[in-house]
């Protein structure tokens, strides 16, 4: 009998437990006691590239604001696929967040095809947090100077042009197919494994151009070892105002983007979100985070998160009419 009255007060004791989690005060009293622990900010790639730069200066100013730790936890893969699907599986709580890049939410649905998340159903956008043109560049020592030469050498001589991306179906390829459909070129892609080995093809003459971010290009640019053609942006960079846009170079449908954003999983308590979301749009306008950002090339990001989140959903339905356009179908 012992035994059984135990289990019936254990019984009970849940279902009070099932209840009491159901009333609207106890979610209540968790979103405004936010946060009370660490917070983890989930970053799908090793750490020193964009997405983990950006995290942590995010985390730093982050912890300073809500009094409490802010850690950044590098679960690469995938080409970020592996931290996006840790966040959409995720309790809710805002104690895991995404610092994502624009490849693993908008381009993704484009490219993989058992895709283990949905970037709009499984995710709630907060804030925008960073934003970089590409820029078209070939070597130093190739006799093309423009995009107009480019453009037109390639046209005079078919598929004797290649070009350099990060990896089969990463955003770079996208951009390089798109390309060539927009300026009516053929021209052939070789995929590399990462950004690193795709420029030192570049500077070693095994293809002709690549697209790449102004933090990865600039420093090759300053040092004479690469020469820049255009950027895909509609204005010119504050730190390479030299570069042409490619309106300004005679092709104004070539523009492309990508960005670094923080989101939570989908059922997050508007109140933790909303108390997120005013605690990064302060730094976002700090000067000093808008420095340390300026001074790696990446532009500062901007737009409400309901911008942000439209503008997801418009770049997903984007990449997925590029993609077959170009014959690239999710994989």
């Amino acid at each position: 009998m012992g035994s059984i009255a135990a289990r019936r007060i254990l019984s009970t004791l849940a279902i009070a437990c099932v209840g009491s989690a159901l009333l609207p005060g106890a979610g209540m009293a968790q979103s405004t006691d936010w946060p009370s622990r660490p917070i983890r900010l989930i970053v799908g790639y090793p750490p020193g590239g964009g997405a983990d730069t950006v995290a942590r200066l995010l985390a730093d100013r982050l912890s300073k604001s809500l009094g409490q730790a802010v850690l950044v936890d590098n679960r690469a893969g995938a080409s970020g696929a592996i931290g996006a699907t840790a966040v959409a599986r995720a309790e809710p709580d805002g104690y895991m967040l995404l610092v994502a890049a624009s490849s693993e939410i908008s381009v993704a649905p484009a490219t993989i095809k058992a895709l283990p998340y949905d970037p709009v159903r499984d995710f709630k956008p907060v804030a925008q947090l960073a934003k970089w043109p590409f820029i078209l560049a070939t070597s130093a020592s190739s006799p093309i100077s423009s995009l107009g030469e480019l453009i037109a050498y390639a046209k005079a001589n078919p598929g004797k042009l290649s070009y350099s991306s990060f990896g089969n179906n990463s955003m770079n390829h996208l951009i390089g197919e798109d390309f060539k459909l927009k300026a009516g070129i053929n021209a052939v892609h070789i995929p590399y494994k990462g950004s690193g080995p795709s420029l030192t093809g570049l500077l070693g003459g095994e293809v002709q151009y690549t697209f790449d971010a102004p933090a990865t290009m600039l420093a090759l640019i300053n040092a004479g070892r690469l020469r820049p053609l255009a950027v895909t942006s509609a204005q010119r960079l504050p730190n390479a105002s030299q570069i042409p846009t490619t309106a300004e170079a005679g092709l104004p449908d070539l523009l492309a983007s990508g960005w670094i954003g923080l989101l939570a999983p989908v059922k997050t308590p508007a109140a933790i979100t909303a108390k997120l979301g005013e605690a990064v749009a302060a730094i976002l306008q700090s000067e000093s985070f808008r420095t340390e950002l300026q001074n790696r090339s990446i532009l500062p990001g901007s737009g409400t998160a309901e911008e942000f989140a439209q503008a997801i959903q418009s770049e997903i339905a984007a990449w997925r009419q590029i993609g077959p356009r170009v014959g690239i179908t999710p994989g």
